[in-house]
């Protein structure tokens, strides 16, 4: 995927580390790193930083403005359900 894509609001799916395989919301982006949150672990205030290409994007999108903690642990709990993975 090119990296220059990755835009915040997107789904990314850990590759590496011991979060692998935990999906996250990115918050941001950099040069280098995106900025993950989960609405639990991982918030707003308290983001993972990892590198680009520690990360595999899903291509679903959503709106971040106005959204909070609980906002995006719903984004990630309605993602589970169309999966499969709860």
């Amino acid at each position: 995927m090119n990296i220059e894509r990755i835009e915040a609001g997107m789904l990314a799916r850990s590759k590496a580390g011991h979060d692998k395989g935990h999906v996250y919301v990115i918050l941001s982006t950099d040069e280098t790193y995106v900025y993950l949150i989960d609405g639990q672990i991982r918030t707003m205030d308290k983001p993972k930083k990892k590198k680009k290409k520690h990360v595999q994007i899903i291509c679903e999108k959503h709106e971040l403005s106005g959204i909070d903690d609980v906002g995006i642990k719903r984004i990630l709990k309605l993602f589970g359900k169309e999966t499969g993975r709860n």
